[in-house]
């Protein structure tokens, strides 16, 4: 029986397909999907920001039932509700060599180089499909991706609990930043966020304080002025890494963490990073975290965001729910609303 799939054309070219359903091989899978994320990289690809292959099926967060399985598949069967870890590797580059894949020459991402999950039915290698807990909400699941990524963000801000932190940016990565740093052990956990609604949801997640940026000098009283040891950049644009540089402490640690502009620029006075023995880190993707990803799901008291869901034949009306921010997170729905939410 055909199947839908939505196939990005290029800037502004989104299609609905059918196609025939394709076989797993024999170390594959077939998956449902039944809730899909939207992020800011899918708006990205449709407005022609960001690159991706002609005529992929988009979609990277994904979370799905699986409804066949190739022979020699072992450690997953038919009815598993499973995340994709949506990653492919070249293995051979000197990246990949040193254990760091992330940073791969040659990598390719599902939804973005190779088909993805906005579709009726996936196939992936059974290698980079998850189980999930039983009793996951497939919307939940589906934040596996985005979780683990934001996994490997703290990791690489190394933070010490017991001490403040700063996010800028309260969106859904922001959102799962705070969980993480509540779980962490960091206090006060401070967010800085311009809409009212992205700042409420940073104190549902466990925020202890949300403010507009404007009320910077406010957020920094907090520590009593020594400013933020950890400080995160979940928004993704220069003057948000200068800000975050200013109010760092001394020895402080700033994690670039959301997706700028590539032409984008900051203006960083050397002296501030010698003097103040700063350290700047960036974190890309998620390498060697879903795994700790799906254990961690069921603990962070993600059912706090507010979903919004849509069709498969509903896609431009997600793509513009997410740029405008109309919900904590937009989910495709590929088998129906009722499916998704579990």
């Amino acid at each position: 029986m055909p199947l839908t799939e939505a196939r990005f054309f290029g800037a502004g070219d989104v299609r609905l397909l059918t196609a025939e359903p394709a076989s797993p091989g024999p170390a594959e899978v077939a998956i449902a999907p039944l809730a899909v994320g939207v992020c800011g990289t899918d708006s990205h690809i449709v407005a022609g920001s960001f690159a991706a292959a002609p005529q992929v099926v988009l979609g990277h967060e994904v979370c799905g039932r699986i409804i066949e399985v190739g022979p020699a598949v072992d450690g997953l069967a038919v009815g598993d509700l499973v995340t994709v870890e949506p990653h492919d590797y070249c293995t051979r580059c000197t990246y990949c060599r040193l254990g760091q894949e992330h940073l791969c020459d040659d990598k390719r991402g599902y939804g973005v180089k190779l088909d993805g999950g906005m579709t009726e039915r996936m196939v992936v290698p059974a290698r980079i499909a998850y189980r999930l807990p039983d009793g996951t909400p497939p919307w939940i699941g589906a934040l596996t991706e985005p979780l683990a990524c934001c996994l490997h963000g703290m990791d690489q801000l190394d933070p010490r609990s017991g001490l403040p932190i700063l996010i800028f940016g309260a969106g859904p990565a922001g959102a799962m930043m705070v969980a993480l740093a509540r779980a962490r052990g960091l206090a006060p956990v401070v967010v800085l966020d311009p809409r009212d609604d992205r700042r409420a949801a940073a104190l549902r997640m466990g925020a202890d304080a949300a403010f507009d940026p404007a009320s910077l000098d406010e957020a920094t009283a907090l520590t009593d002025g020594l400013g933020f040891p950890h400080v995160v950049d979940a928004v993704g644009a220069g003057r948000i890494l200068e800000s975050a540089i200013a109010v760092s402490s001394r020895g402080g640690r700033v994690l670039v963490f959301g997706v700028a502009r590539p032409d984008d620029e900051a203006r960083v006075r050397p002296h501030d990073i010698f003097a103040r023995e700063l350290t700047l880190v960036g974190a890309v993707i998620n390498p060697y975290t879903h795994h700790r990803a799906v254990r961690l799901l069921p603990t962070l008291g993600l059912d706090r965001l507010r979903p919004a869901f849509y069709g498969l034949h509903q896609l431009p009306e997600a793509l513009a729910a997410q740029r405008a921010g109309t919900a904590d997170k937009v989910f495709i729905a590929p088998h129906g609303i009722a499916a998704a939410r579990g």
